[in-house]
């Protein structure tokens, strides 16, 4: 190890600002733990910021609800493949969740009477499966910017301890396995540095970065996964990839699901309201795997609008100038700063869209790492957790409602807060490090040091994310996914020749930009090799050669390893904590 690189050293290490890494902080930093926060922006910036909808609760504000309703919704929108301990866990949690939420600060949108206002959303049914349900609180079309403002605002009040603009480079660990912290790397110098922790948590967000057409931002390139498999862990159900309907076509940024909750609806050349076909009775706000799903189609056939007829339109011109300032200001504003048409008075051109990892890092309900020993037995990494998108807890299986993902942060962040608090109990002293868990992080990163001839890293990323698109889309087939494995084979293997170009100003941002392709790379191996492994329709993965959900041979998630490009499969959790499962029925809306 060098002796040079500076250590420091705190209880826990919290990796990522988002929604989870913050409501796991706060948690811990409130319990008077030291707690150290390393984001690679901003925390503010973190993406959490760019969630619109809102957020699931049961709290029948607008319309009669209960948690057991939301819990059948969640399963049912999984495809079943949800680990439903984990869903109760969640749903039950929700409504005490939003409350502390408006405690800390969260400006939600208000009724006439003074309570939380609850929008309708895809996939949400009173009494398992009856009318349309309106569970999501909003804080107008900017839910998750409000959320991680005051989230980040009670840390600095709790006196959390932050490094921004750094980019964690790989796990560190013992002779044991014990996590023990990480490598991380001031961006701005490029100067590299240990922290050591009791408790380390990754909270690094989704990837959807892998893709050329998606939501995310530019910060999404997984790279909790990436530290994740290169420390031996697998990924899970990384096949399983959210296309959200609701993108401006041709440009992907994300037009709410509220938007159709507020009574938005979507249209095909012919003026015609297609959704009717696809789902009776749910139409527009069935489950988002469905509507996208539709939209292909509808283009597809040669419904499609516009001079190339390759997308549909989201019409909201009827809600009227009042209904969308007062609750979609951020979308009409988004409209005409990107496509120069005010929604009030035009239909928004739409197609579907990359949005959102449902697979990730194995966790409990704890938000402890857990690994597989065989197939069935399984044992968790020691002193590491993980929470959000970068994580498979698994609430949302196949495929994800909307509404949930603030959810899942919140509520696993704080679990996993309180789990760390009775971790460092037990585990009061630091350990010692491995000699060569250091030594791997930075011959990463020297790798990346040095200048040479050889392919660039953009250009490596752009056809790496063109050939996601291409091969591991909506609709899938054995002979694509098949192209798809072996075309990023050949990619992963030409970044072994690829060398920075510009040794100018921008050094560090290309030098990160190579590191985070590493982790894309991996991660992009991860989603195809998991798509090409499952023969079955199942949620967001729907295979054209296998049309029908195959619950007696695919009921289980998947398991990647990053060593020999191993697969593995463990069972669904289909035992709730206190209530009766809920088995696996034909998903219709």
């Amino acid at each position: 190890m060098s002796s040079s690189i500076p250590v420091r050293r705190f209880d826990t290490l919290v990796i990522g600002a988002g929604g989870g890494g913050l409501r796991a902080a706060l948690q811990l930093a409130q319990a008077d733990a030291h707690v150290a926060v390393v984001s690679k922006v901003f925390p503010t910036r973190s993406h959490t910021v760019a969630a619109q909808g809102g957020m699931n609760a049961a709290l029948a504000n607008v319309l009669p609800d209960n948690w057991h309703w939301h819990m059948f919704d969640t399963i049912k929108g999984s495809d079943y493949l949800a680990d439903q301990d984990a869903v109760e866990y969640m749903c039950r949690a929700a409504p005490r969740l939003v409350v502390e939420l408006e405690h800390a600060g969260v400006p939600f949108s208000r009724l006439d009477n003074g309570k939380i206002y609850q929008r309708p959303f895809g996939g949400q049914s009173q009494n398992f499966g009856g009318d349309q349900a309106a569970r999501t609180c909003a804080a107008a079309d900017r839910t998750g910017h409000a959320i991680l403002h005051s989230l980040y605002q009670q840390n600095i009040h709790a006196k959390t301890h932050f490094f921004d603009e750094y980019l964690a480079l790989d796990l560190i660990y013992d002779d044991e396995g014990t996590i023990l912290g990480a490598v991380v790397m001031e961006i701005e110098t490029g100067e590299t540095m240990v922290i050591e922790a009791k408790a380390t948590l990754l909270a690094t967000g989704g990837a959807g970065q892998i893709f050329r057409t998606n939501t995310n931002a530019h910060i999404n390139t997984g790279d909790g996964m990436g530290m994740a498999l290169r420390a031996g862990i697998p990924l899970q159900d990384m096949e399983f990839f959210q296309f959200h309907p609701t993108g401006i076509a041709g440009k992907g940024m994300l037009i709410t699901e509220g938007a159709r909750g507020e009574g938005g609806y979507l249209l095909n050349k012919d003026g015609e309201r297609f959704m009717e076909r696809y789902a009776p009775n749910a139409k527009d706000l069935a489950s988002r795997d469905v509507v996208s799903r539709a939209i292909y189609t509808e283009v597809k056939e040669g419904r499609g609008c516009g001079p190339n007829a390759d997308h549909v339109m989201l019409k909201l011109d009827h809600l009227g100038m009042d209904v969308i300032q007062k609750r979609l200001p951020g979308i009409r504003s988004t409209i005409q700063t990107f496509l120069h048409i005010d929604p009030a008075s035009e239909s928004i051109p739409v197609y579907p869209t990359a949005h959102y990892t449902m697979g990730g890092i194995p966790t409990n309900r704890h938000g402890q790492v857990v690994a597989p020993l065989g197939q069935t037995a399984e044992e968790t990494v020691q002193g590491l957790y993980a929470v959000g998108e970068c994580a498979c807890v698994s609430v949302h299986g196949a495929n994800r409602l909307g509404g949930n993902s603030l959810l899942d942060i919140v509520v696993f962040g704080r679990a996993a807060g309180n789990h760390i608090i009775d971790y460092l109990k037990e585990n009061r002293y630091h350990r010692p490090m491995a000699d060569d868990s250091i030594d791997k992080a930075m011959a990463r990163l020297s790798r990346w040091g040095q200048k040479g001839e050889g392919e660039s890293v953009r250009q490596l990323k752009d056809e790496l994310k063109k050939t996601m698109e291409d091969f591991c889309g909506v609709f899938r087939t054995d002979e694509i996914l098949a192209e798809g494995v072996d075309k990023v084979i050949a990619l992963e293997a030409r970044l072994q020749d690829a060398r920075l170009q510009d040794h100018s100003k921008v050094f560090n941002t290309a030098r990160v930009e190579a590191l985070e392709l590493e982790n894309l790379m991996d991660i992009a191996l991860a989603t195809v090799c998991s798509a090409h492994a499952r023969k079955e329709s199942r949620g967001a993965h729907s295979r054209i050669d296998y049309p029908d959900r195959d619950d007696e041979r695919w009921l289980k998630h998947s398991l990647f390893f990053k060593e020999g490009r191993k697969l593995d499969y463990k069972p669904v959790r289909m035992k709730p904590l206190t209530v009766d499962s809920f088995p696996p029925k034909a998903r219709v809306y």
